[in-house]
C-alpha cells in the first residue's frame, strides 16, 4: 500500500493559536510506571510540547490494554506510541509478534501515531492497512548508532522506507562530526514525503534544533536533561526557550558560536534573547567544530553562517579560512568573530576581545580612582606590569590591546614557544609556565588569565600562586563560567580589583551583535541579560 497525502490536521492538533513554525514539538515519555507518565504527559503540555511520545518499552509489568487506554484516552495532547526493541535500540526485549499485538492495539485504542522499525514496517504495515483509521498515521524509522551515511545512502534508505506504506519517515543518524547534519538536512529539505530527520550525540545537535527551517515534521525534546530518549537529545524547554523553536521559518538566517567545548557558552542565551527584542528573524547555535575549515566549506550558504562568535581552541586556526581580516584581528592573529558577506558570501574576520577586556579593565580602575596622571590621553595601563597568562586566541587578543596602552607585557604558556612568539609581537617578556607558581610580579601590577583554567566544571583552579594576588592592582580573568571564578574570589579576598569574563563578554557581544546585523545593539536589554543570566 502507498503512503497516502499527509497533512499537519491529520493528527487532529488544535491550532487555535498560529504558530510560525508548523514543524511539531514531540516529548518522549520515559517514565518506568503509567502513574509518572501521566504526570510526565502534564508537565509536557505545560512546557509547550504539541505531542507526547509514549515510549511502552520503559513500562515495568506493562498490561497492553489496561495501560495503553488510561494512557491514550487521558493524554492531554496528541499520542505517539512507541513500542522500541533492544535491537534498535529502545528497552523491549520480549516476543515481537507480542510487541507488533500492542501497536496494532494503540492504533485500536485511538493512538494518532505509532512508530514502527524498518526491519518489519512492511509486513506491519500490510497487517493494518484494511483495519487502518484514516486519521491514523505510522512512522516508519531507521537508526543508526554508528555514523551519518552518504547523502546518496540515506535517499535510497528513505526509498526503502517510503516502499513499505509509511505515511512518516524518519531517519536518525549519528553524527561523527557537525559537517554530517548537512546531509539528514538535504534530504529533509529536497524530501516529498514527510520526514524526520536526526543525526544523533552532540554533534548533532543542529539538526534537531534547526528541523523547522528544513522543514522537518518533527522534533524531540525530553522533559529534562537526564530523561533523554536517545545520544544528544536537548531538552523541550530549551528547544522553545532558549533557541527560540517556534519563531524558526525556511528563511531564518543561523548564526551561532564555533568551539570545542561549546557547549558551556551561553552567547545563545543572550542572542536569541536579543534577536527575538528587536524582531530579527535569527537564531543563533551552538557549534560544536572539530575541523574550522570543513565546517565552512560544508555550511557555506549565506543564510546558514551568517555570522560566527569563535572560541577556543579555534580563534587562530580560523584566521586561515578567512578571505578577508580585519586590521586589528590580523595584528593578533585571532579572530572571535566571523560574517559570511551577503553580497558574495566572502568570510571576514574580526576580534572583538582585545577591546572588549581592556576598556572593561580602564573603566574598573577609572571606577576606583586610578587614572594616568602623565596625559588626559594616556591609559590606565600605561607603564604597568601586565602578567598575562595564556598565549591562545584570547591572551594574543590582551597581549595586543595591553601593548597598545603602553603597558609591559610578561606571558606565561604551557607552550613556552608560543609565549616566546607572542612577546616577539608585543616586544614583551615570556617565562615557562612553570615558574609562575614563584613568579613575584611588581606592586601594582594587572593580572589577566586568558586560559581555561577554573572553567565549568574544573572551578577549584588557578593559575598563579594565592599568596602573590594581593600585590596585584587587578585581576582579570576570561573565564565567565562561573561568573565569579575562584581566581577572582581569592583575589578579591586578597584587595585587588576584579573585572569577570563576564564584563568581557558583554561587551564583545554588543560588537558582534553590530557586526551580525548591520545594526546598533540592544545594549540595555543585553546588560539586563548578562546582569540576571550570567
Amino acid at each position: 500500500m502507498g503512503s497516502v497525502p499527509f497533512t499537519m490536521s491529520d493528527l487532529q492538533l488544535d491550532f487555535k493559536e498560529v504558530q510560525s513554525s508548523p514543524t511539531l514539538l514531540c516529548t518522549p515519555l520515559m517514565g518506568t510506571t503509567v502513574d509518572q507518565m501521566l504526570i510526565e504527559m502534564q508537565r509536557a503540555k505545560e512546557i509547550g510540547a504539541d505531542v507526547v511520545e509514549i515510549r511502552i518499552d520503559c513500562l515495568k509489568n506493562l498490561n497492553p490494554r489496561q495501560d495503553l487506554e488510561i494512557l491514550i484516552k487521558q493524554s492531554p495532547l496528541p499520542t505517539l506510541v512507541t513500542y522500541r526493541p533492544t535491537w534498535e535500540g529502545g528497552q523491549y526485549d520480549g516476543d515481537e509478534i507480542k510487541r507488533q499485538d500492542a501497536l496494532r492495539l494503540a492504533m485500536q485504542l485511538g493512538a494518532n501515531c505509532i512508530d514502527i522499525e524498518l526491519e518489519v514496517a512492511y509486513d506491519f504495515n500490510n497487517s493494518i492497512s484494511r483495519s487502518k483509521p484514516d486519521n491514523f498515521k505510522v512512522i516508519v524509522s531507521s537508526h543508526n548508532f554508528h555514523n551519518t551515511p552518504s547523502a546518496e545512502a540515506i535517499a535510497s534508505l528513505v526509498a526503502r522506507i517510503q516502499a513499505t506504506g509509511a505515511d512518516i519517515v524518519k531517519i536518525a543518524t549519528t553524527a561523527l562530526d557537525i559537517t554530517d547534519c548537512a546531509r539528514i538536512f538535504q534530504i529533509m529539505v529536497h524530501s516529498q514525503v514527510p520526514i524526520i530527520g536526526i543525526a544523533m550525540g552532540e554533534r548533532g545537535l543542529i539538526s534537531r534544533l534547526l528541523s523547522p527551517k528544513f522543514g522537518g515534521f518533527l522534533s524531540y525534546g525530553a522533559l529534562e536533561a537526564g530523561a533523554i530518549s536517545a545520544p544528544g537529545q536537548p531538552t523541550a524547554k530549551d528547544m522553545l526557550d532558549l533557541y527560540n523553536f517556534r519563531l524558526m521559518r525556511p528563511d531564518t538566517k543561523v548564526y551561532g558560536i564555533i568551539g570545542k567545548p561549546v557547549g558551556h557558552s551561553k552567547s545563545p542565551l543572550l542572542f536569541n534573547a536579543s534577536f527575538k527584542s528587536v524582531g530579527l528573524n535569527a537564531v543563533y547555535m551552538h557549534f560544536l567544530v572539530d575541523d574550522v575549515e570543513k565546517f565552512f566549506n560544508t555550511y557555506s550558504s549565506v543564510d546558514f553562517t551568517s555570522g560566527c562568535s569563535c572560541t577556543i581552541p579555534h580563534k587562530e586556526v580560523a584566521l586561515k579560512c578567512m578571505d578577508e581580516i580585519d586590521p586589528i584581528a590580523k595584528s593578533i592573529g585571532a579572530v572571535n568573530t566571523i560574517i559570511r558577506r551577503p553580497g558574495d558570501g566572502k568570510l571576514i574576520g574580526y576580534n572583538t576581545d582585545s577591546e572588549a577586556s581592556l576598556t572593561a579593565m580602564e573603566d574598573a580602575l577609572k571606577e576606583q580612582g586610578y587614572i594616568n596622571s602623565r596625559t588626559s590621553f594616556s591609559s590606565s595601563l600605561t607603564g604597568r606590569q601586565f602578567v598575562l597568562v595564556g598565549a591562545g586566541g584570547a591572551g594574543r587578543a590582551l597581549a595586543f590591546g595591553a601593548k597598545s596602552r603602553g603597558a609591559r607585557v610578561i606571558i606565561f604558556d604551557v607552550d613556552f614557544e608560543r609565549a616566546k612568539s607572542l612577546a616577539h609581537g608585543v616586544s614583551g617578556e615570556a617565562q615557562p609556565f612553570e615558574s609562575l607558581v614563584h613568579f613575584q610580579p611588581e606592586n601594582g601590577a594587572i593580572l589577566a588569565n586568558a586560559t581555561p583554567l577554573g572553567m565549568h566544571p574544573n572551578t577549584d583552579r588557578i593559575p598563579v600562586a594565592e599568596e602573590t594576588l594581593g600585590i596585584y592592582q587587578l585581576v582579570f580573568d576570561a573565564v565567565y563560567t562561573p561568573r565569579k571564578t575562584r581566581l577572582l574570589k581569592e583575589a578579591e579576598a586578597a584587595g585587588a580589583i576584579i573585572v569577570s569574563g563576564v564584563e568581557m563578554f558583554f561587551r564583545q557581544a554588543i560588537g558582534q551583535f553590530n557586526l551580525f546585523t548591520g545594526r546598533e545593539a540592544p545594549k540595555d536589554f543585553i546588560r539586563e541579560i548578562v546582569l540576571a543570566k550570567f
